[in-house]
């Protein structure tokens, strides 16, 4: 399904403040943080999985605790 996100996606996140960036999962020797390319093992990526647009939900990050909204989901061939 393409409207959850899985490996390979990018999706886009909007924080509590209305702040939104974009992020894709890769495999953990393709990340790349200034592309916003996350390893399928971080927390972010964990979190974010089989999710569809609009679910909210909340992560523990180095930086703490955050919610987010899922915004948008997109796949690139």
């Amino acid at each position: 399904p393409r409207d959850k996100v899985f490996f390979g996606a990018w999706f886009e996140l909007e924080d509590e403040d209305g702040n939104t960036r974009t992020h894709r999962i890769v495999g953990p020797d393709e990340t790349d943080a200034k592309r916003g390319w996350i390893s399928i093992d971080s927390p972010l990526a964990r979190a974010v999985l089989n999710k569809a647009v609009d679910a909210e939900f909340e992560v523990e990050l180095p930086t703490g605790r955050a919610d987010f909204v899922l915004a948008a989901v997109r796949y690139e061939d």
